[in-house]
């Protein structure tokens, strides 16, 4: 591939996923308990729920994160009842992150509604079998790209 090709493609790349993201964060968490919940904090649940239980400081490192605000994150999702902290079994000093039941309902809620609005656009635009299954290939690059 041509420097110009590459460069247009990661442009193009750049603005689709900006756009697309924006629209998906729109579809706010089901939160009764907090109406602005963040991206951040859904993120950091995300994360937990995909990956399982983590120490703050590995928490912070996944999401690129300073600690200190990992913490700050992690406090507010524990006071809504949807992390718990656990001290470590070896080191009192050290703690893990686990996130609650609570919490995985409000990810699997704030995702399947996400997909939902993907799937309705998606119908709307009436694409051929040829072009979903373009569609599908190129989200699948897109995490290859996106878990660098």
């Amino acid at each position: 591939m041509d420097r110009d090709t590459l460069h247009e493609t990661a442009t193009e790349l750049r603005l689709a996923t900006f756009r697309l993201a924006r629209r998906l964060r729109s579809v706010r968490p089901l939160d009764s308990r907090n109406s602005a919940m963040s991206d951040a904090q859904l993120a950091v649940l995300a994360a937990l729920r995909t990956h399982g239980r983590h120490s703050l400081t590995a928490l912070a490192d996944r999401e690129r994160v300073t600690a200190p605000t990992m913490s700050a994150l992690v406090s507010s999702l524990e006071e809504q009842g949807y992390v718990t902290r656990i001290p470590d079994e070896q080191d009192r000093r050290r703690v893990h992150v686990e996130i609650t039941p609570d919490g995985v309902g409000l990810v699997v809620a704030t995702f399947e509604r996400r997909t939902e609005l993907l799937e309705a656009e998606i119908v709307e635009l009436g694409l051929s079998d040829d072009e979903l299954r373009t569609l599908h290939e190129a989200s699948m690059l897109m995490r290859k790209l996106a878990e660098q």
